[in-house]
């Protein structure tokens, strides 16, 4: 019988273990950590992430700030207010929520972003500190993974590991996470020019669907007693829901879950664990240097 990673448990008690410390340095007259979001556009799953970030950083005692622009945001204005963040001494850690619009480079978006306060840690400083093994602030998905995997205490040396996709987000550097000592996973990463896909898919202990293509995983995929974690979240209309949507992941996971050891779901799997690791990063963010006393 598989058993269900529950992202939602895991998140839930790092964010007590946050609040525990954010609560410590309010009892103590200390500044608070705070982390910042922009959200570009009307991006139905934008939408429901950034205020699902907004709520985690309430929950772990934050102070939290949404800042919003239309569709029509010129990439100018963006950088400005990129800029206006880096510098303001209050906020510890922002993120700028991803897809833009079209006329936006999100390359030079998060190239504009200060490492020192990339809590996606996607900027190049932190994915080149990230691939060496120096410390610094890791992918907010990854991340998410990697604490998943050492919470449920699930073998990854000297296992298969294959991984859908090659995101600069969430694929390749959960590959590289994963190869590294104390990981020791022998990792190969495919996607969507890759020959014999199904037959390397097969072959893995762990496999980590991060494509965005509903039920792409099937059940002739995966042997019996892989791990699975789906990365997945695409919204498909449905008539089961009020809003008319659900959120669809990677893996089939009706016919999948059976043949799994470990299984997430789509929610309530990665999801959660993506998001509280954008307040670790913030309060990694905060304790480098920024602990003030309150004014």
């Amino acid at each position: 019988m598989y058993k269900i990673i529950d992202g939602n448990r895991v998140a839930s008690e790092i964010k007590q273990e946050i609040a525990t410390e954010v609560a410590k340095l309010r009892s103590a007259g200390k500044k608070i950590p705070h982390l910042a979001a922009i959200l570009v556009g009307n991006n139905g799953s934008s939408e429901t992430y950034v205020a699902n970030k907004v709520k985690d950083c309430h929950e772990g005692g934050f102070k939290a700030t949404l800042i919003r622009y239309g569709n029509d945001v010129t990439e100018t204005v963006l950088l400005d207010k990129i800029a206006e963040l880096n510098n303001d001494v209050d906020v510890d850690g922002f993120i700028v929520q991803l897809p833009l619009p079209a006329h936006i480079s999100a390359n030079r978006v998060i190239e504009a972003i200060d490492p020192k306060k990339d809590a996606d840690g996607f900027h190049p400083v932190n994915l080149g500190r990230m691939v060496i093994g120096l410390p610094g602030y890791l992918p907010a998905t990854p991340f998410g993974i990697v604490e998943l995997i050492k919470r449920y205490r699930i073998e990854t040396s000297g296992k298969k590991c294959v991984v859908i996709g090659r995101s600069n987000i969430v694929g390749r550097p959960l590959s590289i996470l994963l190869s590294q000592k104390g990981m020791d996973a022998t990792v190969t990463v495919v996607h969507s020019l890759t020959k014999n896909i199904s037959d390397i898919i097969r072959q893995a202990d762990i496999i980590i669907a991060a494509i965005g293509s509903p039920a792409f995983v099937t059940s002739k995929m995966v042997k019996e007693g892989a791990v699975v974690f789906d990365v997945g979240t695409t919204r498909v209309k449905s008539t089961e829901t009020k809003s008319g949507f659900r959120l669809a992941g990677d893996v089939d996971f009706e016919n999948v879950a059976p043949k799994c050891s470990y299984i997430t779901p789509v929610p309530g799997g990665v999801g959660p664990m993506t998001r509280v690791s954008l307040l670790r990063n913030t309060l990694i963010a905060y304790f480098s240097g920024n602990s003030t006393p309150a004014k």
